[in-house]
C-alpha cells in the first residue's frame, strides 16, 4: 500500500502482515528419464536407487547455492513446482511429482527441514526447451 506523507511529495510504502512473506525461487535440473514411473518399470531397484541418490545430491548442491540466508520459522512450506519440459511430450502431473522426489528430498536437505513441511505442493507443467528444468517457488506459511 502506498500513501503520501504529510508534505505530499514523497510516497511512503507500508507493508501489511500478508505482504511480508517472500517467495524464494530455486532452479533445479529436470529429473532423469529413468525416474519417471512409467519408464522405470523393469529397471533394477539398485540402478534406480543410484540415479535417485545422485539426483538428490545434485539438487541439494544446486539449492544450497541459491538459498543463501534463508531460515525456517516453523510453519508449513508451500511449494509451487513448474516443470519446464525438455520436449513436447505430455507427462502426467503425478508422474512428474514422483520423478522429482529426489529433487524435493535434496531441497529439504538444503533448507534443513523435514519434507513433511512441504504442504501444499502445486504442480504446473509447461513446454520448455532442452534440457528442461524445475522452477521451485518456496513460500513459508505462517
Amino acid at each position: 500500500m502506498t500513501s503520501q506523507n504529510e508534505e505530499g511529495s514523497q510516497p511512503v510504502t507500508t507493508l501489511s502482515n500478508e505482504c511480508k512473506t517472500s517467495v524464494l525461487r530455486v532452479e533445479l535440473d529436470f529429473p532423469p528419464a529413468e525416474l519417471f514411473p512409467n519408464r522405470a518399470k523393469g529397471t533394477h531397484w539398485g540402478k534406480l536407487y543410484k540415479i535417485r541418490s545422485d539426483y538428490r545430491e545434485g539438487s541439494a548442491w544446486l539449492a544450497k547455492h541459491q538459498i543463501k540466508g534463508w531460515k525456517h520459522h516453523g510453519g508449513q512450506i508451500k511449494l509451487t513446482i513448474t516443470f519446464n519440459m525438455p520436449d513436447k511430450r505430455k507427462r502426467d502431473a503425478d508422474n512428474c511429482l514422483a520423478a522429482a522426489k529426489g529433487a524435493l528430498d535434496g531441497l529439504a536437505d538444503a533448507l534443513l527441514v523435514n519434507d513433511q513441511l512441504f504442504q501444499p505442493i502445486l504442480i504446473y507443467r509447461q513446454e520448455g526447451k532442452k534440457p528442461g528444468n524445475l522452477l521451485v517457488e518456496i513460500e513459508e506459511l505462517t
